[in-house]
């Protein structure tokens, strides 16, 4: 799949992706950075046409975005929805009603196992915030997360995960891009707040954990803020590039 313009979603995640799966993908973050602003009607051939692929992949796309109420399939073409603030605001409601659900399962197991790979993943966050890896830093983020929720062996916590995980990853993304260029320093405190989240789990402590948990949620505003700073810049650039 190639295309003329830059990509918002990092192509080294794509490595076992099918085509569909990479425009999915792509379209998502161009819809919630507002590159593809709400209201857009998006055509199955000028899309085929702009990614080099044939309309089949196009089409399983779409769907996936249909399913997550991105988009709205009507005749005319694929409608933009987009996502409000206040929506993004929900799917950070919804993580913090999982991850206090999955605490509650760790009291009562080993988590031996579970703090040493945290405590692996918490070192890769530090190596990509030294080396201002926005990408990586927000790989290792988002996969601290889920081996939390993974480590329960919850089949339908997961499934809720891994549907909220691909709008999620796209405004974390963003965050994370805006943050490393206007905030850099505020790292600092993210990784004391991931190392509190470690410290709960690990001593079992429920205000501990209540405490991290709030720490970490409580910082939504600001990912929102940064995400709608990160949308103005792109839809910035991207009027230049029409100019």
């Amino acid at each position: 799949m190639s295309e003329s313009k830059e990509f918002l979603y990092p192509p080294k995640w794509l490595s076992k992706a099918s085509t569909g799966e990479r425009v999915a993908h792509e379209l998502r973050m161009r819809i919630i950075s507002g590159m593809i602003e709400t209201g857009s009607i998006l055509s199955e051939n000028k899309l085929a046409a702009d990614f080099s692929v044939s309309r089949s992949p196009i089409r399983e796309a779409l769907k996936t975005l249909a399913s997550e109420n991105i988009i709205r399939l009507e005749k005319m073409g694929a409608v933009v929805i987009g996502l409000t603030e206040k929506e993004i605001e929900e799917i950070y409601d919804v993580r913090l009603l999982i991850e206090t659900f999955v605490f509650e399962r760790l009291v009562r197991m080993d988590i031996n196992e579970l703090v040493m790979e945290l405590s692996k993943i918490l070192e890769m966050m530090k190596v990509a915030i030294k080396y201002q890896d926005a990408d990586e830093f927000s790989y290792q983020d988002i996969l601290f997360h889920e081996t939390i929720i993974r480590f329960i062996g919850h089949s339908y916590i997961l499934m809720i995960w891994n549907n909220l995980k691909p709008v999620m990853e796209g405004f974390i993304l963003l965050s994370m891009r805006m943050r490393f260029k206007e905030k850099y320093e505020d790292f600092t405190r993210v990784v004391k707040n991931h190392e509190l989240y470690i410290d709960a789990i690990k001593t079992k402590d429920r205000k501990l954990m209540i405490k991290s948990l709030h720490e970490n949620f409580d910082d939504v505003q600001g990912k929102v803020d940064d995400l709608w700073r990160s949308q103005q810049m792109l839809s910035k650039g991207v009027e230049q590039q029409d100019d």
